[in-house]
């Protein structure tokens, strides 16, 4: 024992007796084929993990030193090769970018295990290959910077854990960088990593409680429900129902087995529990008393000889730092700061481990570090058997995981069909015998080259194939020589073409090996969860949307996939053509694979686009769509360099698509191919795989297509200068937009009166509309937004009760349902929004947007929005008097879906306005003939049934008119408004020290981006900066970050919100105090005009500027001529 730093004498005395023996963890060979198969039958000892982790922790290190116990790579190259990051980029940049898996076989005790371990990226651009990663395993490791600690991307892997219910373990790595970069001590260490837990633990904690209140809504309503009925009132703590809940193995603690301390990059890392048992045997002490006090408020009496408690109260060292810390301080002290070859020899003899001569003679004393500690405490072998003890088997997968995944939409687990639920079971069995159903889920395809599949590779020569092929090459050239003789005298009287032909044929001859070994095949990164998959099996392909009971209604009892399908909506067939293992960079094939194990699989190019479920079984439900936590937002437009080349980009783009789990393709209707990224590095990986894998042709891309959203805000109470307006303002934009109607051709059917309403009157004049538009309240555009996914549903739900079609709904769904509303209801206060969220006609756009449709028609009772949380007879009850105006009804809502996809300003979508409809009126084409009279919805739907001929005709002239005349009508109520741009803003993170504070500061202002907050971390000189950042000009920022900076911060950008340009981009100087101060012109930078002109710009529409033309260098009479 190496112990320098102890409390006294006597205890370094005593310890010095009980010398700490070294853990040895001999690098098997690779495992050979045969080996892991087997393995694969045993899904007890099987680990489906992953590795997660902010940007730059030490994730890929890590799994090369895991990777490098099963030999496949050597010990010394471990942090160095990256294996596991077999891309160009990836290796140039120093980061991943795509999830990697590879099988590892690892023995503890007599028991063997196999770990299917999936590396995934910590960059926020390809979050979404974590979700992919994180969907086909059972644990993950969760790696945190000992220095940095929890960061953002840290909070939100953690979240995407727990939202898949799988059980995260801890690895705390890193440590040396607070010895040699902060010089802590080792007391301060151990404060230190106590506040890293501290944080990881109340991200967990806010997890867990936010569950537990959801399930303690759903009994206090079941409670209420009872006391209803008996009577009482319903008492219920909230913190009662935690401490209910056992939350055992939510949290990390070193004394619970799911914590290691390591630094990956020199080798070593050890658990509580390893030092427990060397301490055990050492010095006497029960293991079960040191697990329980090594980590924790305790020290070490050396003349009792006994643990006593507190340490610190004492001011005695805990036991942690005077066992573990003290001697790993003093090892990096002899080795890396004073470098006392007698201390090092000193050390390796104590240890009991062989260092060799040339580590020892070798100038890094790193490399002499490494060679030492990689003996002295593996940082594989405390982690991997924290793996195989702590994470669960499939075998073990929790019943509450299996009824999320296969509980979709509007769908609860207990209305799905009989046979479904029987599914449930054999998720839980995990069992592969023959009877069991075929269950795969494929979270994601991948592209390989054609060359690296293990069919089309060439195996190695045996001595005889050798000498076979000699002798037979041998006798060509001795055949060909002859034939050369025989046809050298007739050569000359061939005609010219005959060479022409020979050099081409060759020439195809040669080239399609190349074109087929450059081929792109598609891989599907999947996972088996029940049954056998087997090689050439045909199974069922089910999309998102896919009803099993549909499905069973339609296909015959005991079908399978390979009798064929029958026209069953969202369901094919396909055959799994190939099985492999995946290596990391290599490709195994197998001829089956049983539950519980990863697997790559080939032929589904065609069949599954980026993710799916397959089974055999037409009773299996889709699972639940993947949860991404980027949101494409950064877009491109692409084009051929040549013209003719546009195929070969078209089915390029068609491939990037398939292969990237988060990118997006869209051919917009200006004919523009769009592909849209989650930030720069991700565009510029999409566009590299485009030029170099896919197409393979040279194309332009456009600048980044920046997204906008269009708005109105109040009027303004004082102009530019902070005066305080009068009603000239509002009288001014009133005029404007008069003036407007005026000069276009539709000034004798539109009015607009000094209040903002808008009446437009139709062309054939059987139909007028009148529009109000009004600003919603911030905080109820927040939650629209938010609520994307359950008013979509609330859809689906008022699309299938108004075509009379039965729908199961949860009771889940229908509380998120009510609660939407409340919450709506309780935003919306006031005497201008009274009673608004019952008259909510329809969102927009596209149903499910951030705008509001309000009916404000007199007389007009339509079928409420809310009419699933009414019951059935009421919503009946309700449609009665709207059917006869059901498709005029549709027609008004088409108008404000289209209004609000592309607003007036720059063809952008609306966001965060409420248009009122107050007056519709609509006359009989017949009668207004002979009266000339006009009638209103009211009493054309009460008084003159719609007429047979009326009815027919519902999607003719007027329908199309009346959209028409409601799109122009919401635009122009929208321009009676004063309007703004919303910019799309990114949240920026920062980890800098004080040197470079000014410059990020420097940056941050020059690019137009707020800093929220600043923090400084305690015990180190790193700041935590807090900012916001616009999108559109954000492109460049992380390169010009790092430059200013010299490479001492980088940022990380997340999408955060939209947020509206507080300048008006049509302002003009009104007043005498805004002339004088901005002047006539006016033409200072108007940050809202310039995104705006440059949007229109783009999109080929007009743009108001002055150019000039035909000027004149003016001269001085100064100057010479």
């Amino acid at each position: 024992m190496f112990l320098e730093c102890s409390t006294n004498a006597s205890t370094r005395a005593w310890l010095m007796c009980h010398q700490l023996p070294g853990i040895s963890l001999l690098a098997m060979g690779p495992p050979s084929l045969d080996k892991i198969r087997a393995l694969q039958r045993n899904p007890r000892n099987i680990r489906n993990l992953c590795i997660l982790a902010h940007v730059d922790h030490g994730k890929t290190t890590l799994a090369d030193c895991l990777v490098a116990t099963n030999g496949i790579i050597s010990g010394r190259l471990a942090g160095k090769l990256r294996y596991l990051d077999s891309r160009e980029d990836e290796q140039s940049r120093g980061i991943t970018m795509k999830s990697s898996a590879i099988s590892l076989h690892y023995t503890s005790g007599d028991q063997e295990y196999l770990l299917n371990l999936i590396d995934s990226p910590g960059h926020v651009d390809f979050s979404s290959e974590v979700s992919t990663a994180v969907r086909l395993c059972d644990g993950a490791i969760v790696v945190v910077d000992a220095v940095e600690g929890v960061c953002p991307q840290t909070q939100v892997v953690l979240r995407q854990a727990w939202l898949e219910n799988i059980r995260p373990v801890l690895v705390i790595n890193k440590i040396d960088r607070l010895i040699v970069e902060l010089k802590l001590t080792s007391q301060e260490a151990y404060t230190h990593l106590q506040k890293i837990l501290e944080q990881v633990n109340a991200v967990t904690g806010t997890l867990f409680t936010s569950k537990v209140l959801e399930k303690q809504a759903e009994r206090e309503e079941e409670e209420e429900e009872k006391q209803h009925e008996w009577g009482g009132d319903p008492a219920c703590d909230w913190s009662s129902r935690q401490e209910e809940v056992d939350d055992s193995l939510l949290y990390f603690s070193p004394d619970q087995g799911n914590v290691v301390f390591a630094s990956a990059i020199d080798g070593w890392g050890f658990s509580i529990q390893q030092f427990a048992h060397i301490y055990n045997r050492r010095m006497g002490i029960k293991a079960e008393v040191l697990l329980k006090t090594l980590w924790g408020d305790f020290y070490l009496d050396a003349k009792a000889k006994k643990i006593m408690k507190g340490a610190q109260a004492k001011g005695k060292k805990q036991l942690f730092v005077q066992l573990v810390l003290d001697n790993i301080w003093s090892l990096y002290d002899a080795v890396v700061t004073r470098r006392d070859k007698e201390k090092v020899e000193k050390v390796v003899t104590s240890l009991g481990i062989k260092v060799l001569a040339r580590d020892l003679r070798h100038s890094d004393p790193k490399v002499l570090l490494s060679a030492i500690c990689s003996q002295w405490l593996p940082v594989s072998q405390a982690v991997l058997l924290m793996v195989c003890e702590k994470l669960p088997s499939p075998l073990e997968m929790a019943a509450e995981r299996v009824e999320k995944l296969m509980s979709v939409g509007a769908r609860r687990f207990d209305s799905l069909p009989e046979n479904t639920q029987e599914l449930k079971r054999a998720f839980l069995r995990c069992s592969s015998a023959g009877k069991e159903p075929l269950i795969i889920f494929v979270s994601k395809m991948f592209a390989v080259e054609a060359a690296a599949l293990p069919q089309n590779k060439q195996r190695p020569l045996t001595q005889e194939e050798m000498a076979h092929r000699k002798e037979l090459a041998r006798q060509r050239h001795a055949d060909r020589m002859a034939a050369d003789g025989e046809d050298s005298a007739h050569s000359e009287s061939l005609p010219a073409w005959h060479d022409t032909a020979k050099v081409e044929s060759l020439t195809l001859k040669v080239s399609n090996p190349e074109e087929k070994a450059e081929q792109q095949t598609f891989i599907a990164f999947a996972r088996v969860f029940s049954g056998v998959a087997k090689k050439g099996q045909r199974v069922f392909v089910l999309g998102p949307k896919y009803d099993p009971a549909q499905g069973l209604c339609t296909l015959p009892e005991g079908v399978s996939a390979s009798d064929g399908v029958c026209d069953v909506p969202h369901l094919s067939c396909c055959s799994m053509e190939s099985l492999y293992l995946l290596m990391g960079r290599e490709l195994e094939e197998l001829e089956d694979v049983p539950a519980g194990n990863v697997l790559g699989i080939g032929g589904l190019e065609d069949s599954v686009l980026k993710s799916a479920t397959l089974s055999t079984s037409p009773a299996c439900p889709p699972f639940t769509p993947l949860n991404f936590e980027a949101t494409p937002i950064v877009r491109v437009a692409i084009e051929p360099k040549h013209p003719s080349e546009m195929p070969k980009l078209v089915r390029g783009m068609r491939l990037l698509n398939q292969a990237d789990p988060c990118a997006e393709v869209l051919i917009q209707e200006t004919g523009e191919h769009v592909l849209v990224t989650a930030g720069e590095v991700h565009l510029q990986r999409c566009l590299d795989d485009l030029r170099d894998r896919f197409a393979k042709i040279e194309f332009s891309a456009s600048k980044p297509i920046i997204p906008f959203r269009e708005t109105v805000v109040r009027p303004p109470k004082v102009d530019m200068v902070n005066e305080d307006l009068g009603k000239q303002q509002k009288v001014a934009i009133i005029h404007k937009v008069k003036e407007e109607a005026l000069a276009s051709r539709l000034s004798d059917t539109l009015h607009v009166d000094s209040t903002g309403l808008v009446t437009l009157i139709t062309p054939n004049r059987l139909a007028t509309v009148s529009v109000r538009a009004s600003p919603l309240p911030p905080e109820v555009t927040s939650l629209l937004e938010r609520s994307t996914e359950l008013i979509r549903t609330l859809e689906q739900i008022n699309m299938s009760l108004r075509e009379g079609r039965s729908l199961d709904i949860s009771p889940r769904t229908l509380e998120a349902i009510a609660g939407f509303k409340v919450q709506l209801e309780s935003l919306l206060q006031g005497r201008k929004w009274r009673n608004v969220v019952e008259h909510v006609w329809a969102f927009g756009p596209r149903r499910y947007g951030p705008n509001i449709l309000l009916n404000s028609v007199q007389g007009y009772q339509r079928p409420s929005l809310w009419q699933c949380l009414g019951g059935r007879g009421q919503a009946s009850e309700a449609a009665a008097p709207a059917a006869v105006m059901r498709d005029l009804d549709n027609s008004i809502v088409s108008g404000f879906q289209l209004a609000t996809l592309s607003g007036p300003m720059c063809e952008e979508p609306l966001m965060g306005v409420c248009f009122s409809v107050e007056k519709w009126d609509i006359q009989d084409s017949l009668e207004d003939k002979g009266k000339g009279s006009g009638a209103t919805l009211a009493e054309a739907s009460e008084d003159r049934p719609l007429k047979p001929e009326a009815a027919a005709n519902c999607y003719g002239p007027v329908s199309g008119q009346l959209i028409a005349a409601m799109k122009e009508a919401c635009r122009r109520a929208f321009q009676a408004q004063p309007q703004r741009l919303m910019a799309a803003m990114y949240t920026c993170e920062i980890i800098t020290t004080a040197d470079v504070l000014g410059r990020v500061y420097g940056v941050l202002g020059k690019r137009e981006g707020r800093v929220l907050h600043e923090v400084m971390k305690e015990g180190t000189d790193m700041f935590i900066i807090r900012a916001v950042l616009p999108v559109a000009e954000s492109f460049g920022f992380a390169d010009e970050f790092r430059k200013r900076t010299s490479g001492l911060a980088s940022p990380q950008l997340v999408f955060s919100h939209w947020e509206v340009i507080s300048s008006d981009p049509y302002w003009v100087p009104t007043t005498e105090e805004e002339y004088l101060h901005f002047g006539e012109k006016a033409d200072s930078a108007n940050q809202s005009l310039k995104y705006m002109n440059a949007v229109r710009r783009r999109k080929g529409l007009y743009v108001e500027e002055k150019i000039v033309e035909h000027a004149e260098k003016q001269r001085t009479l100064g100057k010479n001529k």
